[in-house]
């Protein structure tokens, strides 16, 4: 299966160098897990906050076999909140892909 990611921006121009990186951290995800079925990325600036600065939000939603799995990571720089988000979204898979080998066997 081919390891793609649907990425959307919201309220800031598209990067082809972070669909580079998104991609390969996709397919990185892809290795620890065959299970997952599809996974989309969403990259936004939801707020404009005058004491917090500018933030950059990244969710992950990844949907593997029976269970979904969704990651939020909020961070002052777009390129932190995805790898942040890409490290926690990786702990889930494999501890959702550990789980279902205890269950197995």
């Amino acid at each position: 299966m081919k390891s793609y990611a649907d990425v959307v921006y919201r309220d800031f121009d598209a990067s082809p160098a972070l669909n580079d990186i998104i991609q390969k951290k996709v397919e990185k995800l892809h290795r620890f897990s065959d299970a997952i079925m599809h996974s989309r990325v969403v990259l936004e600036s939801p707020h404009k906050h005058k004491h917090k600065g500018k933030l950059f939000r990244a969710s992950i939603e990844i949907g593997l076999k029976g269970v979904p799995l969704t990651v939020t990571q909020d961070n002052s720089s777009v390129h932190l909140a995805v790898k942040e988000a890409f490290a926690v979204a990786e702990r889930k898979v494999k501890e959702s892909t550990d789980k279902r080998r205890d269950v197995r066997h």
